[in-house]
């Protein structure tokens, strides 16, 4: 079965003969589960229910198992991403997508792969905007730029840009303009979100990256200076690159939709 992401489209397969009244209640019930052996159960409501594919998380899973996961992913809704992976776990899925026919996209820098049998994202018209302070945040970024294009969105980008050259910020502001949300990654203060924030009218998703040492180190300087911002934006957790790039791709989706 394909997978849907919203209850529209779900409505317009069964209009259209696509699947039967039977499929149809049960995806939007958004209760409908495919058992992996006995180690997994996955969600295959959650883009109909959630707006967002089920996304699995590898670190300190498995490898036989994990790769049993994603293979029935895909055999299920067509695609996979798997988040923080080794670049060894990504080489033995390589392998098995040579093995069966399907593609394996490794994005490294994201500690991401997205595995798929030929079937694309649902594109849509929300637009996100991902930025970072410095270098060592694009890891991060990363992993949210791919999410967020996971969920249908077009993501532009501007890395290096932080407080510590801060003229560097504003051509790079401007050629995210039309953005509908922004992601801003940054370790050690964690300055550049809540500037950026006092700069733009949409919305602002601060990732605090854990970078920095010393006192306060490891990224926890940059979440207690985002918490503390007097500029209005919204805050995830250290390093929570999928969740800043799901929750962007929310918004940056309602907001096209209503445009």
């Amino acid at each position: 079965m394909a997978a849907y992401t919203s209850f529209k489209d779900v409505l317009q397969a069964f209009q259209q003969g696509e699947i039967s009244m039977a499929a149809a209640e049960e995806l939007i019930a958004g209760m409908r589960i495919e058992m992996v052996g006995e180690c997994a159960r996955l969600d295959m409501g959650r883009s109909v229910r959630c707006g967002m594919p089920e996304v699995v998380l590898g670190e300190g899973k498995d490898p036989d198992q994990l790769v049993q996961i994603a293979r029935r992913y895909v055999e299920v809704a067509g695609r996979c991403v798997v988040t923080r992976i080794t670049p060894d776990l990504a080489a033995r899925f390589q392998s098995l997508c040579d093995e069966h026919g399907l593609t394996c996209t490794h994005h490294k820098l994201a500690q991401m792969v997205v595995l798929s049998d030929g079937t694309g994202p649902a594109r849509h018209a929300g637009i996100v905007g991902v930025i970072t302070a410095g270098t060592a945040d694009i890891g991060v970024a990363e992993e949210a730029r791919v999410i967020a294009e996971e969920m249908g969105c077009t993501v532009r980008t501007a890395y290096d840009v932080g407080a510590a050259g801060i003229h560097r910020l504003f051509p790079a502001l401007k050629e995210l303009t039309g953005a509908h949300v922004f992601i801003v990654a940054a370790g050690r203060e964690g300055t550049l979100p809540a500037v950026v924030a006092g700069l733009t009218d949409r919305p602002v998703i601060g990732v605090p990256v854990s970078t920095g040492y010393g006192y306060m180190g490891k990224g926890e300087a940059a979440l207690a200076s985002l918490l503390q911002s007097c500029a209005v934006l919204a805050v995830v957790n250290i390093d929570a690159g999928f969740t800043a790039g799901a929750f962007a791709a929310q918004i940056a989706r309602m907001v096209a939709d209503h445009e």
